[in-house]
């Protein structure tokens, strides 16, 4: 399973969207990671459904919805109308997370469900052969540039593990803290799906950057 990177567009730098996505895009970056809030969920708001609508047009790449936000299915359609192509929920912020799940696929969406650091791991075990994406929050949700929590390893460890034991083929998506000087260890525990925000869109040389993480990935494959 190949590894990509998902710069976090809570990154970027929202007057020039158009000329930093062209950058890693051109840079060969596969996806980019849309970090949604909604202040009660996580404290604090970033952007939602028009933003994406609105940045669709500028970008073939995939776009990686992350849902920071309660009762999220009351809004699968519209992140699907307006361009998503990954759909990941909250175990903790959906009542049913199963029919989130059937929901978000019904839309021809892939679907993830995401674990906050405090969550066992074993709570998403119910829903290992119904998702395309398990990601694990290596942060606490809701603001960028935090340091890496090395103790969230173990469940990546796990996810990789019952991912093999269960002959699945789900994408571990692992976000929070993750940097060029870190990144061996997440892709030594098992992920393939990186999401970086100020590692990447942070840097002066945002391409060179995206290319960092990359080259990196090749060692892997």
């Amino acid at each position: 399973m190949s590894i990509k990177l998902s710069p976090s567009m809570l990154s970027i730098d929202f007057g020039k969207v158009e000329e930093q996505l062209k950058l890693i895009e051109d840079a060969g970056t596969p996806y980019i990671h849309l970090d949604v809030m909604d202040g009660v969920f996580v404290p604090n708001i970033s952007f939602g459904i028009p933003v994406i609508k609105s940045v669709r047009k500028y970008s073939n790449m995939v776009f990686d919805a992350h849902l920071m936000i309660v009762d999220p299915e009351k809004y699968i359609e519209d992140f699907h109308k307006a361009g998503a192509d990954i759909i990941t929920i909250h175990v903790e912020a959906a009542k049913y997370p199963m029919e989130v799940i059937h929901q978000i696929k019904a839309t021809g969406c892939k679907a993830g469900i995401t674990l906050n650091p405090r969550t066992p791991v074993e709570t998403v075990l119910p829903y290992l052969k119904e998702v395309d994406v398990i990601m694990v929050m290596t942060v606490e949700p809701g603001f960028g540039g935090q340091r890496f929590m090395d103790s969230q390893l173990s469940k990546i460890r796990q996810l990789a593990e019952w991912k093999k034991e269960m002959g699945l083929n789900y994408d571990i998506e692992v976000d929070g803290g993750i940097t060029i000087d870190n990144v061996r260890e997440v892709l030594d525990a098992g992920a393939n799906v990186i999401v970086a925000g100020s590692a990447v869109f942070g840097k002066e040389d945002i391409a060179a950057a995206a290319k960092g993480f990359m080259d990196i990935f090749k060692e892997y494959e």
